[in-house]
């Protein structure tokens, strides 16, 4: 096995196993070791040929990267998905064997996962495998922080179970997924390209209109889907080279659930949490990217100073300041946005920092800020029960919150914006935009034409 030998985790394994007790079904034992350095992206390759579900995720700056391998444990919750999900956590925490002696960011016992944008909308056959709250502790995990690899193995051990076997069977695993491949590019054909109903769309963005006008809602973010065929099986591995290549600034995710994988490159930071110190993310008003240097500086000048996006954007900070408030202390938050730039679009872009209170956790926070004006509307249940009547899709985990948190006390979440699920050769995609009492549906067409962008391009569009 990698750095860890053999006879200390089979020594580990049978004295987990005599310390349990008729009446204990099974604890989880995660053992975490610093290797040689190795690359994200090849160790998630590589894995493809265990046929385990795979979980991909790096922040925006490329500091951390986790892959996840198989799924020794998964926490699932549909009523009360926070409080569920972060009660089933701390459970499984406090019976956990945990040898970890680094303790940084995504390392010990690390949970990939997300949640759906609305658990009361009625899921699709699209979605069957993706949980309103669905959370893994992968059987293997990789962690690269700040440039440092690390390499952690979770097993769920039960009475019976033979501790030399155990370790036998791993260091088998371990053998493929550490062994060298070749990896040949491919490129992919867009066979097929099928908008859902952009006509009705623009109907239902008028109808939006019209409950704003009437002073039922301020704002309500409508999404809608397209639908591509492919002439052969799609990669989540090539998609996600693409997306690292082309997206910088962006999280890429890739959450696979059986042969599902849910995939994309988001600016949108939901919140990040290190012990106590608390990160969240203002992102809404979208503007293109200009062709030339003046172009592009001329635009964004134009969104710093147009009206609505100003509006919208100030709608999604005056949310999160009132969503934390009561939870943080030190609360800060700038006056004026900036403009962040990405590869096919540029966003008004707030920071928000905080200090966490004792007692909460980033299940609290996730809970207060799912989901943000920009991308449910305002005010919140309103705005969600027109999405929940009138829009043509299900959303399933599009819009809503996934990420990681770990045994250390650190997690961060991002919104699934700029994203799609695959299926063999056939992928969905998901974009939408914010509709005020002054939209236009051609306009805001245009604007969904936009944010499909990302994940077109890196499909064959």
């Amino acid at each position: 096995m990698i750095e860890i030998k053999e006879g200390q985790v089979e020594a580990l394994f049978e004295k987990v196993i005599q310390g349990l007790q008729n009446n204990e079904d099974a604890r989880l034992v995660s053992i975490t070791k610093k290797i040689q350095p190795i690359d994200a992206l090849e160790f998630y390759q590589r894995a493809s040929y265990m046929g385990k579900n795979r979980t991909y995720w790096t922040n925006s700056n490329r500091s951390l990267y986790l892959v996840g391998v198989g799924e020794t444990f998964e926490i699932t919750a549909a009523q009360s998905r926070f409080k569920e999900t972060k009660q089933k956590w701390d459970k499984l925490l406090e019976q956990a064997v945990i040898h970890n002696p680094y303790k940084l960011p995504g390392t010990g016992v690390t949970a990939l996962g997300g949640m759906s944008f609305d658990p009361k909308k009625e899921t699709t056959e699209l979605w069957k495998h993706f949980k309103p709250s669905q959370f893994t502790i992968p059987e293997f995990q990789l962690t690269i922080y700040q440039g440092e690899s690390y390499y952690t193995i979770n097993v769920l051990i039960n009475k019976d179970d033979h501790s030399g076997q155990l370790a036998a069977s791993i260091q088998r695993m371990e053998e493929t997924l550490f062994q060298t491949i070749q990896v040949e590019p491919e490129s992919l054909t867009i066979e097929k390209k099928v908008e859902i109903n952009p006509e009705r769309w623009k109907e239902t963005v008028r109808a939006a209109t019209s409950e704003i006008l009437n002073k039922k809602v301020e704002k309500i973010v409508l999404a809608r889907e397209v639908r591509l065929s492919f002439d052969k099986q799609v990669k989540s591995s090539v998609v996600i080279d693409k997306l690292l290549d082309t997206q910088a600034n962006s999280y890429i995710f890739a959450f696979e659930k059986n042969n599902h994988c849910f995939i994309g490159a988001t600016p949108e930071r939901l919140v990040k949490v290190e012990q106590d110190n608390l990160l969240s993310t203002c992102l809404a008003g979208t503007a293109p990217r200009g062709e030339t240097r003046e172009e592009d500086e001329r635009i964004s000048e134009e969104l710093l100073h147009d009206q609505k996006n100003r509006e919208e954007h100030d709608f999604v900070v005056q949310m999160i300041k009132q969503a934390i408030k009561d939870h943080c202390t030190d609360l800060v938050i700038p006056d004026e946005p900036v403009v962040y730039p990405l590869k096919n679009l540029q966003h008004l872009y707030t920071p928000v920092t905080a200090k966490l209170k004792e007692g909460y956790s980033i299940f609290d926070i996730i809970e207060q800020l799912h989901p943000t004006p920009a991308l449910g509307g305002t005010p919140r249940e309103e705005s969600l029960a027109f999405i929940r009547e009138n829009e043509l899709l299900d959303r399933g985990w599009y819009g809503a919150p996934v990420g990681w948190l770990d045994s250390n006390q650190n997690g961060e979440f991002a919104v699934a914006i700029r994203s799609g699920l695959i299926h063999g050769d056939t992928a969905s995609l998901f974009a939408g935009c914010g509709v005020v009492k002054d939209s236009d549906p051609e306009a805001e067409y245009e604007e969904t034409n936009i944010k499909l962008m990302p994940m077109l391009s890196v499909l064959g569009g």
